[in-house]
């Protein structure tokens, strides 16, 4: 009998010990997500105002990846990236490895920085995450980029599919633009083939007619 309540007592203790672990992850994705956009929101900024981002378009793999991401903390966002029409607010982190896109979207390496007056900001973000609206995405939406230094409102021009050895999209543009980039098509099933491209440039500038 003793031996039996004994038992009994452990296997309680484990599941109040599961349930709070469970609880802490929970706690730490949410607590995670504004710890991002704090350290922006340090800088004199204000972050997302959402804790948790909407995954409801997210496939299970990348909602888990973001979750994963969550047991380290991530660099000072260089900017945060909202389009209101995919109701999309999300920090814009330095890289393009996976841990970073599974974390926000990335800055493109040798593409203009955010904070830069002129020049093509490169953006780069998963299709089946924090990029998955942007099959939604229309010539005339607008999208902001804020950075330490204000905030800058951009309207969207084009958005076309490349190879993904096509980098051209990436080089330097006359007007202050911003191209994302995220695989294509959006609900392929493996390694998608194709990229995705939006183009924006800043309001009240128009892409050189050479360049479309």
């Amino acid at each position: 009998m003793k031996l039996l309540k004994a038992a009994e007592r452990l296997v309680w203790t484990a599941g109040i010990v599961c349930l709070a672990t469970w609880g802490g992850l929970r706690w730490l994705g949410a607590v995670g997500a504004s710890q991002d956009l704090a350290r922006f929101a340090a800088a004199g900024q204000s972050g997302p105002s959402a804790d948790r981002p909407d995954m409801s378009m997210w496939s299970a793999v990348r909602v888990k990846g973001w979750e994963e991401s969550l047991v380290r903390a991530a660099p000072a966002p260089l900017a945060v990236l909202r389009i209101p029409r995919i109701n999309l607010e999300v920090a814009v982190l330095p890289g393009t490895d996976d841990w970073t896109l599974n974390r926000g979207v990335g800055h493109i390496e040798d593409t203009a920085n955010p904070e830069a007056a002129t020049g093509n900001i490169g953006i780069a973000g998963h299709r089946d995450g924090f990029f998955r609206g942007l099959k939604d995405i229309v010539p005339g939406d607008m999208l902001d980029v804020q950075t330490r230094g204000g905030t800058t409102r951009y309207r969207i021009e084009r958005t076309w599919i490349v190879q993904p050895e096509d980098i051209s999209v990436l080089d330097p543009t006359p007007a202050r633009s911003v191209t994302l980039v995220t695989c294509y098509p959006f609900y392929f099933i493996g390694s998608a083939p194709q990229r995705f491209i939006v183009r924006a440039v800043a309001e009240g500038t128009r892409e050189s007619s050479e360049r479309r």
